[in-house]
């Protein structure tokens, strides 16, 4: 793990709801940061019932705020209010970040660009078949490559953050930062690679997408730009015609029967153990 000596200023804010299982992989890959002190990290524990709380207070220089209601949406909020440095990442409270990555999107926003995100791999150990096949299909749609959305992190420079006053109650708050900015305003900046564990089984990996579902549905603005065209160019072979077919199929099958949403869901509670929730804009 690489880290530059000089780290440059910033605010690293971490919603977490009943996140004890997690939280301290990915503190522990901040602590070099948290020791140099020149950016701001802080847990925004929002309806925790567990020791999540606790757990982040042994970290040194990382700040713990603890709220009543589990809404990310607030987490958000009272990390920015509490924040005082720009510019500012938001990270899902599951995902181990290399401190070189995040010092690297910090420097890249201290200039024009306004948003960015590290890159990200999928991580699919020990899940189904079918959920590998569905998220090599992924890798291979270029649309997937270029937004805010899909990493567990995404960064913000403070003119950026003046698109938009708070974070809005929505499923998906990085969809929905995603769209305040066009194609040549967001930049993947070239980093460790942040690892997204991907769920296990088809049914959890069902679940994520209806929710995605509903995410979109919030945003009607929200462009779903995985085409069956790109499904379709995507095939190579065999393995690759049948990766496209389990995502045809599991796309389809996410649109049935959608539950409808229950107000205050925050996007950790819509999580299964082992899970990551990643957003899938699908047009099938």
């Amino acid at each position: 793990m690489k880290l530059l000596t000089c780290f440059p200023p910033g605010a690293i804010l971490i919603p977490a709801h009943n996140a004890a299982p997690v939280i301290d992989r990915a503190l522990r890959r901040l602590a070099p940061i948290a020791e140099l002190g020149t950016a701001e990290i802080c847990v925004i524990c929002h309806g925790c019932t567990d020791d999540t709380a606790e757990r982040a207070r042994k970290y040194a220089g990382v700040h713990v705020i603890e709220l009543e209601t589990a809404s990310k949406t607030t987490a958000l909020n009272s990390g920015d209010v509490w924040a005082t440095l720009w510019p500012r990442l938001y990270l899902d409270a599951d995902i181990e970040i290399d401190p070189d990555a995040i010092a690297r999107v910090f420097q890249t926003l201290q200039g024009s660009i306004p948003a960015a995100r590290p890159l990200y791999r999928y991580d699919t150990s020990g899940a189904s078949a079918l959920v590998r096949a569905y998220y090599r299909a992924r890798r291979r749609m270029p649309s997937t490559r270029f937004a805010l959305w899909g990493a567990g992190v995404y960064a913000i420079s403070k003119v950026g953050h003046e698109r938009f006053d708070s974070f809005p109650t929505v499923t998906a708050d990085d969809l929905f930062v995603d769209h305040l900015f066009s194609a040549n305003e967001k930049h993947i900046v070239t980093t460790v690679p942040v690892r997204v564990r991907t769920p296990l089984t088809t049914g959890a990996l069902l679940t994520i997408l209806r929710r995605n579902h509903r995410a979109l549905a919030e945003m009607p603005h929200a462009s779903t730009s995985v085409s069956a065209s790109e499904i379709v160019l995507s095939v190579r072979g065999l393995t690759s015609a049948l990766d496209a077919l389990a995502y045809t199929v599991l796309a389809v099958a996410s649109r049935a029967a959608l539950p409808g949403r229950h107000p205050g869901t925050s996007a950790e509670t819509g999580r299964n153990a082992g899970t990551r929730i990643v957003m899938t804009r699908n047009t099938q």
